[in-house]
C-alpha cells in the first residue's frame, strides 16, 4: 500500500508541479501540500486524471496553528472507489486569505465550507452562500479557534418577563474556572460493591 502511494504522489507531484508543494505518505496515508491558489485546479485533475479518480469528497475541515505565520491547515479528503484509494490535500493559509471555492468541481463542498467560516471564521471566494451554518444569528467568535474561549462571550436563557430568549454576557464565579485535574477516584476512601468478596478469597 504504501510502495502505490508514493508512486500517486510522484505522479501528482509529475502532472502539477506549479500546484503540489510536497507529499509524503505516513501511516499508510498520502497528504499532498497545495499552494491555496492552485487548489481549484488540482482538485479538478485529482477527480478527472485517470490515475488518480478522485470522485467523492468525503469532508473538508481546518486546523489551527496559532504559533505559525500561516495559522492555518484547511485539509481536503478524498476517495477513489476506481482506485481503492484516499488522498489528503492540506493548504496553509492565513486568517485573512480568501481560499478559493472548490464548489466548481465538487458541489457537497457547500456546507463543508460554510461550517469551516463559521467555526474558523476563513472566507472562501466564489461561494454561492457564505454564512453560518452551526451557531446562532448574530453568534460571537469562532468555536475552533485556539484562542476561542471555553465558556464563549455570551448566554442564552429565555426570559419570563420579556417572553424572548435573551444573549448576556458571560458571568461565571470565579471557582467555575479553577481546575485541580483530579480524577474523583484518586484518594477516594470508597469500597466498591463485590470488594468483600475478593478479600474473602484471598484469606
Amino acid at each position: 500500500m504504501t510502495e502505490a502511494l508514493q508512486e500517486l504522489g510522484a505522479h501528482i507531484a509529475l502532472k502539477r508541479p506549479d500546484d503540489v508543494l510536497s507529499y509524503e505518505v505516513a501511516h499508510d496515508e498520502l497528504t499532498v501540500t497545495v499552494a491555496t491558489g492552485g487548489l481549484v485546479a488540482c482538485v479538478e485533475f485529482l477527480k478527472s486524471d485517470a490515475g488518480c479518480q478522485f470522485n467523492s469528497l468525503v469532508d473538508i475541515t481546518a486546523v489551527d496553528y496559532p504559533s505559525r505565520a500561516k495559522r492555518f491547515d484547511v485539509v481536503y479528503h478524498f476517495l477513489s472507489m476506481y482506485q481503492n484509494h484516499r488522498i489528503r490535500l492540506r493548504s496553509e493559509v492565513k486568517d485573512t486569505d480568501m481560499i478559493p471555492s472548490i464548489i466548481s468541481v465538487h458541489p457537497s463542498a457547500n456546507w463543508f465550507e460554510r461550517e469551516i467560516f463559521d467555526m474558523f471564521g476563513l472566507l472562501f471566494s466564489g461561494h454561492p452562500d457564505l454564512r453560518r451554518i452551526l451557531t446562532d444569528y448574530g453568534f460571537r467568535g469562532y468555536p475552533l479557534r485556539k484562542d476561542f474561549p471555553t465558556t464563549g462571550y455570551t448566554e442564552v436563557r429565555y426570559d419570563e418577563v420579556q417572553k424572548r430568549v435573551v444573549y448576556e454576557p458571560v458571568s461565571l464565579v470565579q471557582e467555575y474556572r479553577q481546575f485541580d485535574f483530579m480524577s474523583p477516584w484518586e484518594g477516594a476512601q470508597y469500597v466498591m460493591p463485590g470488594d468483600e468478596k475478593a478479600e474473602e478469597t484471598s484469606k
